[in-house]
């Protein structure tokens, strides 16, 4: 059965508000949630198609990418969750309770990418768009590229310490990378302003990276592009993105044709 576009499942118009898209979500869930239909998997369905709708439109960077590539620019964004374990309908819609349903069902809602504080990270993901002729996306052919891109410091091998210097657990978070702020009644907690979220401070930064454990470089690459791809697919390239902080594993680069 063919995917139907996000904005036909929600109801709703390309340049609808933030809060539209909301409403429109909420009546369908309501509408289609498995506590209020039992056993109805056509409901069930329905239910995990406008939740993987709202979820990319609610989103201004996935809708973003959605509304410029279609499917293909938000592809493995949404999907792949566990349905199999829903919250009780009251819990999800009850009092203050709309908003826990993506703690439910997604962790939250965010992409998060390794630890935040002091852990090893995965570097940036990078785009690289390309065209080519019509005959070369039928048959296939080889494309080389050249893009800048973060790679680990020669020096200091992407610790960031110069020679015979180290790190120390952050004196200002103590190695937790937050903050936390009294707020009236609430305590927020922030980002390490001396640490940057890192949990350590370096002793002594490398003075060829200054610290960041990476250099801006060029490469070039070759890229396959396999044949009968089509207008706005991606050909994904493992580990050629930016190297991740503190000698993390380098992201992936994506082509698109």
């Amino acid at each position: 059965m063919a995917k139907r576009d996000y904005y036909e499942v929600l109801g709703v118009q390309k340049n609808a508000s933030k809060d539209d898209i909301k409403k429109a979500y909420r009546k369908l869930a309501i509408q289609y949630h498995p506590d209020k239909n039992p056993g109805d998997k056509q409901s069930e369905e329905k239910f995990k198609e406008a939740t993987e709708a709202y979820e990319i439109l609610a989103d201004d960077q996935k809708k973003s990418a959605y509304d410029q590539f279609g499917f293909a620019g938000v592809e493995g964004m949404s999907g792949g969750h566990d349905w199999s374990n829903f919250r009780g309908f009251e819990d999800i819609f009850g009092e203050g309770g709309f908003g826990s349903i993506f703690e439910s069902f997604f962790g939250g809602g965010g992409f998060r990418r390794g630890s935040s504080s002091g852990g090893v990270r995965q570097g940036a993901n990078l785009r690289y768009d390309i065209e080519i002729p019509f005959k070369d996306a039928v048959y296939g052919t080889k494309v080389e590229i050249q893009y800048s891109h973060n790679e680990n410091c020669d020096k200091c091998k992407g610790s960031g310490a110069s020679d015979g210097g180290g790190k120390k657990t952050c004196p200002v978070c103590r190695g937790s990378g937050q903050v936390r702020h009294s707020q009236g009644f609430f305590s927020v907690a922030t980002t390490c302003h001396s640490c940057r979220g890192d949990g350590y401070v370096i002793e002594k930064p490398c003075n060829e990276c200054g610290g960041s454990g990476t250099q801006k470089k060029r490469q070039k690459i070759m890229v396959t592009i396999p044949a009968g791809i089509e207008n706005g697919k991606r050909v994904v390239i493992p580990k050629q993105g930016d190297a991740g902080p503190n000698g993390g594993p380098p992201g992936d680069l994506y082509v698109f044709i």
